[in-house]
Order: C-alpha cells, then sequence, then structure tokens
C-alpha cells in the first residue's frame, strides 16, 4: 500500500541544474548552522523557533525550484503558525480564567479505574532518586519527541503531498483547539502537582530527567524552562498523547501492514511515559484518544463532503467552451 495514495501528480518541482551547487551550499550552510543552535542555545522548543527553522529548510528547499514555491509555502504555513502562536499564548493563560482546579478528582477516577494510582505505583517501583535507569533516558526520549514529531511530519507531507498537508493540518488545529476550550472549562491539575498539594502519595516530575544522564543538561534545562513557563492544569486532554495518536491514526490505512504495529506502538509508549514521568493521569491519555477519533472521523467526513461537492461542480460544467455554445445554438437557448 502507497504511503501517499492521493499525490500531487504532475507537480516534480525539479531543481535547475544551475542551482544545485547552490543548493547544495545552502544545505550545508544552513546544517551547520542549525548544529551550532543547538549547542550553544538547544534544541529549539519553542513554537517561533521551530517555525522560523522550518521556513528556513523550505527556504533552502526552494532554492532552484522558484520562488513561487517558497511564497506558497509561507502562504500556507503563516496562517498555520499564527492560530498556532495563538494557541499557546491562549493555552498559558487557560487557568486565569477564574474555573476551580480540579486536583482529586482524576486521581479518583484512576483509583477506581485500577485500584491505585498508575503514576504513583509506577514511580514507587522504578523510580530510584538519584539514578537514572535505562528507561529514564527512553522515557526522556520519548517525552521530548514530541516537540519535533508534529512538525517534522507537516514539512514531509507539505513536499510530498499537500492534499495529505491539508488534511493532517486540519487535524492538528482542530485538535488543538478542543484542548484549549477543554482546559479552559476543566483546569486539571497533573499527578505531580497533585502530589505536592498532597492529594496523592509521592510523585515526582522525571521527564527531563534522562538527559542528564546522556550528558545533555542543555536539553534538560530547556525542557525544565519550558514547563515552567506552561500552564500547570492543562493537563486533561493529554495533547502529548493526542498528537502521536493523531499521526498514528492518520497513517495507519496508508503504510503496509507490518508497519501498523510500529506506528501503534508509538502512542502507546508516549502514554505510559507520561504516566510514568508524573506529567498525565490515564484518564487525561484516554480522553486525548477520544478526541482525536472523534475529530479525524469528523475532519474526514468534511474534507470528503467538500471533495464530492467540488467534483459536482466540475461536472457539472461544459467540457469545452465551444462545446457550451454549440449546445447552446442547437438547443434554441437565446
Amino acid at each position: 500500500m502507497s504511503l501517499w495514495p492521493i499525490a500531487d501528480r504532475g507537480r516534480t518541482d525539479p531543481v535547475e541544474p544551475r542551482y544545485r551547487r547552490i543548493r547544495w551550499l545552502a544545505a550545508a550552510g544552513y546544517a551547520v548552522a542549525f548544529a551550532v543552535s543547538v549547542v550553544v542555545d538547544g534544541v529549539p522548543l519553542f513554537r517561533m523557533s521551530v517555525v522560523l527553522w522550518t521556513l528556513g529548510a523550505f527556504g533552502v528547499y526552494c532554492i532552484g525550484r522558484g520562488w513561487r514555491l517558497f511564497g506558497r509555502a509561507l502562504l500556507d504555513w503563516v496562517p498555520f503558525c499564527a492560530v498556532m502562536i495563538c494557541y499557546d499564548l491562549s493555552r498559558g493563560a487557560a487557568d486565569k480564567f477564574g474555573q476551580p482546579v480540579h486536583v482529586t478528582w482524576p486521581a479518583a477516577a484512576d483509583q477506581r479505574l485500577f485500584g491505585t494510582v498508575p503514576t504513583v505505583w509506577l514511580q514507587h517501583r522504578f523510580h530510584s532518586p538519584g539514578v537514572v535507569h535505562w528507561y529514564d533516558i527512553a522515557a526522556s526520549l520519548t517525552y521530548f519527541s514530541f516537540f519535533l514529531t508534529v512538525p517534522v511530519v507537516m514539512a514531509v507531507l507539505w513536499i510530498r503531498n499537500r492534499a495529505l498537508w491539508r488534511l493532517f493540518t486540519a487535524n492538528v488545529v482542530v485538535v488543538s483547539l478542543a484542548a484549549l476550550a477543554t482546559y479552559v472549562a476543566f483546569p486539571e491539575a497533573p499527578p505531580w502537582y497533585a502530589a505536592r498539594e498532597g492529594a496523592i502519595g509521592s510523585v515526582q516530575r522525571i521527564s527531563s530527567l534522562g538527559w542528564s544522564d546522556l550528558g545533555l543538561r542543555a536539553a534538560s534545562d530547556l525542557i525544565t524552562q519550558g514547563q515552567a513557563i506552561s500552564n500547570d492544569v492543562a493537563a486533561m486532554p493529554s495533547l502529548h498523547v493526542a498528537y502521536t495518536m493523531l499521526v498514528a491514526l492518520f497513517f495507519l490505512r496508508r503504510v503496509p501492514k507490518w508497519a501498523r504495529p510500529l506506528l501503534l506502538a508509538y502512542p502507546v509508549a508516549m502514554g505510559l511515559t507520561l504516566v510514568y514521568t508524573g506529567e498525565h493521569y490515564v484518564v487525561d491519555l484516554v480522553a486525548g484518544i477520544g478526541y482525536v477519533i472523534l475529530i479525524d472521523a469528523a475532519v474526514s467526513a468534511v474534507a470528503a463532503a467538500t471533495t464530492a461537492r467540488r467534483a459536482g461542480r466540475t461536472a457539472s460544467l461544459p467540457a469545452h467552451p465551444v462545446g457550451a455554445v454549440a449546445a447552446a445554438v442547437s438547443s434554441g437557448s437565446p
């Protein structure tokens, strides 16, 4: 089964031969600049940084393909980026609207489901203060992948298939806005916050623990800084698991059968990471997955209806203007 069933046929965007060397030099310069930036400032995690680096990559990609293509990239990406930056700003202020913070309810829900709070149980058995295990490193890498997965998938889709890019982007935007509405209406404290308030047993926030053992203290510090300025009570639903589930669900029907378990393993690993590291309850994960399934179905239905309506309008038009004139004359129409 093809990964790109809705191909942009006829659009190859070939590189003009005289620009190939310039393009390779620009790509090398971009790679060096990115590497220096990572060493000096850490991996870009904030939305604006990711946007600027992504547009820079598109600029390199468009060299020799015509700057009209870069203009198209700006028209496609800038509105999306504006929406997501507004989302980031609104998400950070969602706890300022006066709604009470739910601290005990999610812990009680997990307790009823499992007979214990899974985060407390997992950290009690597997987390050793002052010790970094191999699975702590795996958890940090999995948690960090959230910041890059969606932008990378979107960039590849934009280059390979813009019809799929539009469909995937619509899902990302709608899931994000639905989550934002929930954060405003139902601010919920994550496990590490509830433990700090004494509502549940001991839980540490350890999502960046593994980076220090890899010798990447800057990455750990950057993630910690990002967490410090984010909304602490935007836990329901979990966007981390929602985005990873969106990627898995979006490509599930577009990859060979042997690759499907690997796709589904990603949201499972992310969910386990979030619960173990104290970032989310299981009910937050269930909510995130539920949002994605419902929104993907709705967006797909709207896209299919729009495509059918456009196809119907196209089919109703005459095949050629001369044929339309001839048909009008033969029928005696004015």
